[in-house]
């Protein structure tokens, strides 16, 4: 059975740091690209990081880049976001995901493109 499951998540204030894991099970992705992306109360899930296999092309959307950080680690089978200088407007549900398309040079920013998906960590920051 595949699983991806996140942690990490919490309460901050408005300019603190958090870092979210994803570990995944039953499988390894160390061929595959993954992806972060977070949905708000009452929005659409919105993309916010990707990375391809080898960790050589991380993606951000433009609302994060300068303050998250993607990267994996494929003997341990994770992958984390490094997320500085947080704002209220970040407060969502974190879910990661995985292509199982393999060897792709640089991640999907198409939610419907991911296969496998972790069940969320709330990152709530107040302001």
């Amino acid at each position: 059975q595949v699983q991806l499951v996140e942690s990490g998540g919490g309460l901050v204030q408005a300019g603190g740091s958090l870092r979210l894991s994803c570990a995944a099970s039953g499988r390894t992705f160390s061929s595959n690209a993954m992806a972060w992306f977070r949905q708000a109360p009452g929005k659409e899930r919105e993309f916010v990081a990707t990375i391809n296999w080898s960790g050589s092309a991380p993606y951000y959307a433009d609302a994060v880049k300068g303050r998250f950080t993607i990267s994996r680690d494929n003997a341990k089978n994770t992958m984390y976001l490094q997320m500085n200088s947080l704002k209220p407007e970040d407060t969502a549900v974190y879910y990661c995901a995985a292509d199982i398309t393999p060897w792709m040079l640089t991640g999907r920013r198409d939610a419907e493109q991911y296969d496998y998906w972790g069940q969320g960590t709330q990152v709530t920051v107040s302001s």
